[in-house]
């Protein structure tokens, strides 16, 4: 632990910008919920209708869990839902990116040079994080007692998210254990959270209809923390469970990290063939995406038989429940809740397909920075065939990804369309490969800010989650191309807005390719 204190200052002076961005603005956004449900929602009789409704329509519940009253602090608890998820998130790249990443780049062998300890820099990033976590916890009770609600619940709030972000912490510190590459420690952690979503999703989703997989919730720590239900029933124990699992996730990460070697990871590293006869740049970027490629589309047909498999409980719930039946009898039946619930997870898998596209299209900056690139381009390949050949795969991969994904979905779901399911996964194309331009661009025009193309997609994740109901104007809920794609299935289609974005993401495309081919490489 020698060199702890100075690597935690180190750590707080690179991520001076990021870190608080994330804490402070996640901390805040709930505090924006209750204003505008108090406004939308002003009597008890009108937060109890919107609360059964909205509680018992499943694509609600697959994005933000179970509802458990209608007082206003749990319909903004509830409404916060997906919060938990982007805290995790933030908080496993965070330790990743302090850890796996710095080894992979050679800066923690020059730190490791001084006197440091050999867990110091794990212990740094962890606590780093874990103090970031608590204080995005502390900020938001401290906004909903601003806001007058009740104190117990208010602390229970923030410990949801601190929670969830110390938990994956732990489990980003593991992933960066296993794996030689923080792209792949990454895609471990991501893989993690995705798992612990899905889980949680099934289980909920299965309450609302007989409840024969509603224990999935509890295999999730992100399931324990929307069950602590603020302001409702105020469940202690499951924050005892997400801190117990903290502590252990953690600990182990501290015995992987000394059965290791210094720079490798526990998994073995798969070694190439001794020869080759790979003649194109296409051949090689299918030998260098193909895993991404083969294990993204398992992801996505895992999530569709969830998504498929849990579509039956929507119905049941109607036929189990007269008083919701009627209710939803006169927004359209039966027929438009399993439409809106399939439209919803239509627009969730396009958001996840649009990381993986972000994904394959920054595998050309770790190709340069990596030095992988520059024997490449000394040959008669051009700058231009050595791009497309990456990009194509971030184009047609997430495509065959959600055809997987709405397959299986519509194939699970045997009373639907399988037409219409797959079409709606299908035409979330055109967004997703808006947000493939935009790293495509940054890595033409600014190499070295590259990483940044990861905020569009958490931009359009936070539009959906935020957009409406903090009521945001137009123009700015227009900036996710994921607002332009038609609600389907049950919707109309309008050809217009889907060629704006194939447009628009061309155009991107175009001058991402014209900067990379006058800039030098490496930059």
């Amino acid at each position: 632990m020698t060199g702890a204190g100075r690597l935690i200052r180190l750590i707080l002076r690179r991520d001076r910008v990021l870190m608080p961005l994330w804490v402070v603005l996640l901390g805040l956004i709930p505090a924006g919920y209750v204003t505008s449900f108090e406004s939308l929602f002003p009597t008890a009789a009108d937060r109890l209708e919107y609360a059964t409704v909205s509680g018992s329509n499943a694509g609600f519940v697959g994005l933000y869990g179970l509802i458990d009253g209608s007082s206003l602090g749990e319909i903004v608890a509830w409404r916060s839902g997906f919060l938990p998820i982007m805290v995790a998130l933030f908080a496993a790249l965070t330790i990743i990116r302090h850890t796996r990443a710095d080894e992979e780049s050679g800066r923690t062998e020059l730190v490791a040079a001084g006197a440091v300890g050999r867990h110091a820099q794990l212990a740094a990033a962890l606590i780093t994080t874990g103090v970031a976590s608590l204080a995005l916890g502390a900020i938001l009770t401290a906004a909903m007692l601003g806001q007058g609600l009740p104190a117990e619940g208010s602390v229970l709030f923030g410990l949801e998210l601190a929670l969830s972000g110390c938990a994956f912490a732990a489990v980003g510190a593991i992933a960066a254990q296993l794996t030689a590459s923080a792209r792949s420690a990454r895609t471990i952690a991501v893989v993690a959270l995705g798992a612990a979503y899905a889980l949680r999703v099934a289980g909920d989703v299965s309450a609302l209809g007989d409840g024969a997989v509603s224990w999935l919730s509890w295999l999730s720590p992100i399931g324990w923390a929307t069950h602590i239900f603020p302001w409702g029933t105020n469940n202690w124990w499951p924050v005892l469970l997400s801190a117990l699992f903290t502590v252990l996730a953690a600990g182990l990460s501290a015995v992987l990290l000394t059965r290791r070697d210094f720079g490798g990871g526990l998994l073995p590293a798969r070694l190439g063939p001794a020869t080759s006869h790979m003649g194109t740049p296409l051949a090689l970027a299918w030998r260098l995406h193909r895993g991404l490629l083969i294990g993204w589309t398992i992801g996505f047909a895992l999530l569709g038989l969830i998504f498929g498999g849990v579509g039956g409980s929507v119905v049941s719930l109607i036929e189990d429940n007269q008083n919701l039946g009627d209710i939803f009898a006169r927004l359209g039946g039966a027929s438009s809740l399993v439409d809106n619930y399939f439209a919803g997870t239509a627009g969730i898998v396009g958001l996840i397909a649009s990381c993986y596209a972000v994904q394959a299209a920054l595998r050309l900056r770790d190709e340069e920075q990596s030095g992988h690139a520059e024997p490449i381009l000394a040959t008669a390949v051009s700058r231009y065939a050595w791009a497309g050949s990456h990009l194509l795969f971030s184009l047609l991969g997430p495509a065959v990804a959600l055809l997987a994904e709405g397959v299986v979905a519509g194939l699970t779901y045997t009373e639907g369309d399988l037409g219409a399911i797959v079409t709606s996964t299908l035409v979330q194309l055109p967004a997703v490969w808006v947000l493939a331009a935009v790293a495509v661009l940054l890595f033409g025009l600014l190499p070295r800010l590259s990483a940044a193309a990861w905020g569009a997609p958490a931009l359009c994740l936070l539009i959906l989650l935020v957009g409406q109901t903090l009521q945001l104007d137009q123009w700015l809920l227009d900036i996710s191309p994921f607002t332009h794609i038609p609600h389907l299935p049950g919707g109309t289609v309008a050809a217009t807005p889907l060629i704006m974005l194939l447009a628009v993401a061309a155009v991107l495309t175009t001058l991402g390719l014209t900067a990379l081919r006058h800039r030098n490489i490496p930059d």
